[in-house]
């Protein structure tokens, strides 16, 4: 790759070692200085602040790639859940949609937990999606149901705590890396990671139950080469 490629102009270091950086640190679970001390192994010197200017820049334009790519491709059952994230000491909540593969559909930051902020991430996820769920699964909420009769009348919409793991669980990769870089420090910094964050997890999300070893070796090495194939576009 060379810096011919608008993506890369004025960048000292080839793509192969950009892509790298943005990719271990959307991939794992990674402080911008582990991915400083990882990139220093192996020779690699650059600042902490680099790898984030990379990952905010680079990080974006791989992450909008994949939504292209996928777009029309995810499932017809939605799983919508909330949690609450808390920011300089500011309850925030941070919406998701997840499809019946847990591939995340949506995902939105917002300072209230009521039908208004439901009605915003369902309409998001309408003109993402271009298309209704076959059914929409939720927490006990009541706004969800608010917001659905306005947004989707005619969806199936299925209230029931114990159906909506599959959305609940999607949050742990967040809450993860909000232990390691000590909470988040501002609501935009926060819709900024995870609207990153999410395709790339959903390009490796691959399932390690249910199917050989061998086939999930073969989806990982297919991952891997789609975002090579993205790193060089």
């Amino acid at each position: 790759m060379t810096h011919r490629d608008p993506l890369y102009r004025r960048h000292r270091f080839p793509a192969e070692i950009i892509a790298h950086a943005v990719w271990l640190y959307f991939r794992f679970p990674l402080s911008l200085r582990m991915v400083e001390d990882m990139l220093a192994a192996r020779g690699i010197i650059v600042s902490h602040q680099t790898v984030r200017l990379w990952a905010e820049k680079f990080g974006r334009a791989f992450a909008n790639d994949i939504r292209r790519r996928s777009s029309g491709q995810l499932g017809d059952k939605w799983y919508l859940d909330e949690i609450v994230i808390s920011i300089r000491g500011k309850i925030h909540w941070l919406w998701r949609a997840v499809d019946q593969d847990g591939f995340v559909l949506e995902v939105l930051v917002q300072s209230r937990r009521n039908a208004k902020a439901a009605k915003r991430l369902m309409r998001k996820l309408l003109k993402g999606q271009g298309q209704t769920p076959r059914v929409m699964i939720t927490d006990k909420l009541r706004s969800y149901d608010a917001a659905k009769r306005e947004v989707m009348p005619g969806v199936e919409h299925r209230s029931h705590k114990g159906l909506n793991n599959r959305a609940e669980n999607s949050h742990q990769p967040v809450r993860r890396r909000e232990r390691i870089m000590k909470r988040f420090k501002s609501q935009r910094q926060l819709q900024r990671f995870v609207s990153i964050h999410d395709p790339i997890a959903n390009l490796f999300h691959i399932p390690r139950h249910d199917i050989p070893s061998s086939h999930h070796r073969e989806l990982r090495t297919a991952a891997m080469s789609l975002w090579g194939k993205i790193a060089r576009a």
